[in-house]
């Protein structure tokens, strides 16, 4: 479930979602925490497991790189893009 609805009830994060949600947050560069943070933020109670494991991925990227791509600077690469990403790619193109 990559782009639930935002405004939807919230629940009680686990250990694992408030962990995910502190680093996305916290990236390194304010462009960058806007960016991911707000994607996370707002879906981050409705995230499957499967969903969670390639948001850990994207976060062990470059903040430079995610920022280029995530604004459309730079496309993102083959050995970079998955649904997550792209997913988080169009809500930041909102």
């Amino acid at each position: 479930m990559l782009d639930p609805d935002p405004h939807s009830n919230p629940v009680p994060l686990g250990v694992r979602q408030r962990r995910l949600l502190f680093r996305a947050n916290h990236r390194g560069t304010h462009e960058t925490d806007l960016l991911i943070g707000g994607y996370v933020t707002a879906r981050i109670g409705v995230l499957s497991d499967a969903d969670m494991d390639a948001l850990e991925e994207i976060l062990e990227l470059p903040d430079t790189d995610l920022a280029d791509w995530l604004t459309g600077r730079r496309p993102i690469p083959a050995n970079a893009d998955s649904p997550m990403l792209r997913a988080i790619h169009a809500a930041a193109q909102r």
